[in-house]
């Protein structure tokens, strides 16, 4: 076969692929923070990151209503504990724009201590169209608290970011972990921020690319509003913050102000 007989089949293959325009959907910068952790973000072709480890997960959406409360609804597994009595979800964060109710919820499940323990406890998250990307198998779990962040905009659920991290992992003074992405899927504009501090952390500053801030401040000081408070979540040996940039405007940076 000649050259020129090739170069045309290749053409008309060629012509039978559709190439479409890959989603843009999430951001995710990784915070400052005194050892390497891992986020996932998921509904991503794009990623960009900035001095973080990060993968990229496609995985289901979650279920239910994003109120405080048991996820799970897996039945338990003989000889071990009910998973479905352990894991729980917060609301981080609520409001409202354009007329549609927004909030971010994070799903906490708790470090199982054994295989069999691990088992159950994978077979809940996967039930519950949560499916951690790093664990290949479920003794990867054993000891490790998984974290799920989801966003609803007007009712439709995406699942944000995620996190597997060893139980006794701790954070102090000024450790950060955090994610930007949009408020509203499919959007462009980075405006909501979604982060883990120290519990000891009193304040968070949030920078925008026109030059404004929103402070952040712990629930119960009076200062913080329901949309933008430091909050703890059950289960988590972290607090938790989310912020919204004004319209007009995007995520700059992020940090705990001591």
């Amino acid at each position: 076969m000649s050259d020129s007989d090739i170069a045309l089949l290749l053409a008309d293959a060629a012509d039978e692929v559709e190439i479409g325009i890959a989603p843009y959907d999430a951001v995710i910068r990784g915070g400052r923070r005194r050892r390497a952790r891992r986020w996932a973000v998921a509904a991503a072709t794009a990623l960009v990151l900035a001095g973080s480890s990060a993968t990229l997960a496609v995985a289901g959406l979650p279920g239910g209503s994003g109120e405080g409360g048991v996820v799970a609804t897996q039945p338990p597994v003989t000889g071990t504990p009910r998973v479905s009595e352990l894991a729980k979800r917060t609301t981080l964060a609520r409001g409202t724009e354009n007329g549609k109710e927004w909030r971010v919820t994070l799903d906490t499940w708790p470090a199982p201590v054994d295989t069999a323990e691990a088992q159950a406890t994978l077979n809940a998250m996967r039930a519950h169209g949560e499916d951690p990307a790093d664990v290949r198998k479920a003794s990867d779990l054993v000891g490790k608290i998984a974290y799920f962040v989801h966003r609803d905009y007007g009712g439709e659920w995406t699942k944000a970011m995620e996190n597997v991290v060893p139980a006794s992992d701790r954070m102090t003074t000024t450790d950060l972990i955090s994610g930007a992405l949009p408020l509203k899927p499919g959007d462009k504009d980075i405006r909501l921020v979604v982060g883990a501090v120290a519990r000891t952390a009193q304040r968070v500053n949030c920078d925008w690319t026109n030059g404004t801030a929103t402070v952040v401040e712990r629930a119960g000081t009076g200062s913080g509003t329901e949309g933008g408070v430091i909050r703890s979540a059950e289960g988590s040996p972290y607090d938790w913050f989310v912020c919204l940039a004004p319209k007009g405007t995007q995520y700059k940076s992020v940090e705990v102000i001591k």
